[in-house]
């Protein structure tokens, strides 16, 4: 799995917008909310995403597999390598998280967004990102 298969399955979600955010994190987001955290430079996690209360429980104990640095009360988990999960299972979870986060919204956000047409887009002030070309599974932990 890599950030490339990430962001599109990401931008294929409806009303998803992306955006790096604090210098070298690859932010999904849906009405202005964000649901992943994916990062571009290689360090401790290379993905931070939102999930139910029941799924953060199951995730956190699997190997590789961390409550997310000052997301945790959120119920974010943190992938630390990359193949902790499978693609059919973070594709899953990836959906489920821009659903958890769509759900959330003000209903007239919802609203708003649902009669918009979908379109892939960027947010504001977002640069196309891109992928250290020294990723990999085996990182090193700081």
């Amino acid at each position: 799995m890599d950030i490339d298969w990430v962001r599109e399955h990401c931008l294929s979600l409806p009303h998803t917008t992306e955006k790096v955010q604090w210098e070298d994190n690859l932010v999904f987001k849906v009405g202005e909310k964000m649901y992943a955290v994916v990062a571009l430079e290689p360090r401790e996690h290379w993905i931070s995403f939102k999930c139910s209360a029941e799924e953060f429980a199951a995730l956190t104990e699997r190997p590789g597999i961390i409550p997310a640095p000052y997301l945790a009360r959120a119920q974010w988990v943190a992938l630390e390598v990359e193949d902790a999960l499978s693609r059919d299972e973070m594709r899953r979870l990836l959906t489920d998280a821009h659903a958890l986060i769509f759900a959330k919204l003000p209903k007239s956000v919802q609203k708003k967004l649902s009669a918009a047409p979908t379109r892939k887009r960027r947010g504001k002030n977002s640069k196309r990102p891109k992928a250290s070309s020294n990723r990999s599974s085996n990182r090193t932990r700081k």
